[in-house]
């Protein structure tokens, strides 16, 4: 307990990347260890697309990717410098950094000595760097208010980043060194409301009043407070995930003499059980990433991590026109311009109100990137329509990639009418598809309609492949298709009439 304490106060005003580079020749041992320190990180995916975010762990972090049996999680391997490099990731719900993992871990046949056993797992496990990571995490976070407070101070009028923020005299005492690199990771922490990333504080004096505050407590640190979270998954246990988390907690609490507090707690260790396999670690992330881009929700908004990972199966290349013909709120084409700002993305939908929801959070992301470039920019390459989705205005083979989240006949339309709108849709998008090269990742719950649809579709639609997925507990598919040679010929030119595709 004494190591985790002390590293806890080495660690209060640690600064990563350029600051530890730069510093690398004056700074003792202690910083120069964490430093190189390296740990195992976990993430939680959206179910059905693990081997997406694996794809993407190895590319932008070089890292070996293990994605683990219990669906919907990942692991790999990095060093704590990389840490920041983690929150960009696209493809990640939540994170944690692993404390322990047990692979094939051996419970007792009585309820009463598996939980004896977890309360002794408590003061067995090798805490100390995890929570050196917590710490380092946890800095992020402090750096994001106070920059943001800098930010608002200075106007909303003109903002300029170009020759390095300002920072008051508290942050010069305790070193810290704003870097371009901070500035980016620090937004991937901020509301997602823009008004919050925009609004004036009362007065400086109140700000002033906070900062002396906060100084105060971090003198003289405060106990910290905690909660155990247990996942469990599995028929084959004895007890339960309250009982679990119970125990455990219990012994963590005697162990760092920690308060207890299941909402507003400093420190969430996760307790994660998948038949014989248990995973004991620390969380990174307060609330999910996917809540990064949207501001206005509708009745169903998709996430932002599972958008991603649509579009990275169409795998996006430069120039590509990229159309999302039901974009509801516009979750997926705000992804793509994100990520694939060198295509042109277009967001349609026929409900006027869903517009209208897709053109303010693309305002709301503009005036984001606005912030944090601390210039104006009229950059974002994408554009809200309203339109019919059986007769797009746009020409035959315009389009790159189609990628959509299709009515499911719950919440939004009905199971009967899509019979008729399934194969309007299919019709539409061969159409307006380039043939031989276009493709589409469309995601739908109703599955049985989808097929019956593609399957009169198989002379310009072929099927790829087929991800399962969790939407919300209904079992869903995205279908990756792939636009044949084949070209386009219009029903009205085969029947030698035109009739209306789909009735509004």
């Amino acid at each position: 307990m004494s190591d985790v304490q002390e590293a806890t106060k080495q660690l209060l005003d640690v600064n990563l990347h350029e600051n530890w580079r730069a510093n690398q020749v004056t700074e003792s041992g202690p910083r120069s260890e964490s430093e190189h320190l390296q740990v195992t990180i976990g993430a939680t995916v959206p179910t059905g697309f693990e081997q997406t975010a694996a794809d993407e762990v190895r590319e932008k972090l070089g890292s070996s990717c293990k994605i683990s049996k219990d669906r919907g999680k990942i692991y790999f391997d990095i060093s704590v410098e990389s840490l920041a490099q983690v929150h960009c990731l696209r493809s990640v719900d939540n994170l944690f950094v692993v404390v322990k993992e047990f692979k094939d871990y051996q419970f007792k046949e009585t309820k009463e000595e598996v939980l004896k056993d977890f309360e002794e797992l408590a003061g067995k496990l090798p805490w100390s760097d995890p929570l050196k990571v917590w710490k380092i995490n946890t800095s992020f976070k402090k750096k994001k208010t106070k920059r943001k407070k800098i930010n608002q101070n200075s106007g909303r009028e003109k903002i300029d980043n170009g020759q390095g923020d300002k920072t008051d005299e508290k942050e010069d005492k305790k070193g810290f060194t704003n870097n371009t690199l901070d500035s980016h990771i620090l937004d991937y922490y901020e509301n997602p409301a823009i008004k919050e990333e925009i609004s004036t504080l009362v007065g400086d004096d109140l700000a002033s009043s906070k900062d002396e505050k906060d100084e105060k407590e971090e003198t003289h640190p405060k106990v910290l407070k905690f909660r155990v979270t247990c996942n469990r998954a599995g028929e084959k246990h004895c007890f339960s995930s309250n009982e679990a988390a119970r125990d455990f907690g219990g012994a963590v609490q005697d162990y760092f003499k920690w308060k207890a507090d299941m909402t507003n707690f400093d420190v969430e260790v996760l307790l994660n059980i998948h038949d014989n396999e248990i995973v004991v670690g620390i969380a990174l992330t307060e609330e999910s990433l996917h809540r990064r881009n949207i501001t206005h929700f509708g009745p169903t908004t998709l996430r932002s991590t599972l958008a991603y990972g649509m579009l990275r199966l169409c795998a996006p290349q430069p120039t590509d026109i990229i159309v999302d013909p039901m974009c509801g709120t516009g979750a997926i084409p705000i992804e793509g311009a994100t990520e694939w700002s060198n295509c042109y993305h277009i967001a349609g939908d026929n409900n006027p109100l869903a517009v209208n929801r897709a053109a303010n959070n693309i305002s709301s992301l503009l005036t984001k990137s606005q912030i944090k470039e601390g210039k104006v920019s009229w950059s974002l390459p994408i554009d809200a329509v309203q339109w019919d989705i059986c007769n797009l205005p746009l020409r035959t083979g315009s389009v790159d990639i189609i990628v959509t989240d299709m009515p499911f006949g719950k919440r939004m339309g009905s199971k009967k009418r899509n019979w008729n709108l399934y194969p309007a849709c299919l019709r539409e998008m061969s159409r307006v598809c380039k043939p031989g090269t276009g493709r589409a990742a469309l995601l739908t719950q109703d599955k049985k309609c989808f097929t019956k649809a593609l399957s009169g579709m198989g002379h310009v639609w072929r099927k790829v492949h087929t991800v399962w997925v969790n939407i919300g507990g209904l079992h869903a598919a995205v279908y990756l298709l792939k636009r044949t040679p084949q070209a386009f010929v219009h029903p009205s030119e085969q029947d030698g009439e035109r009739t209306p595709w789909c009735k509004e």
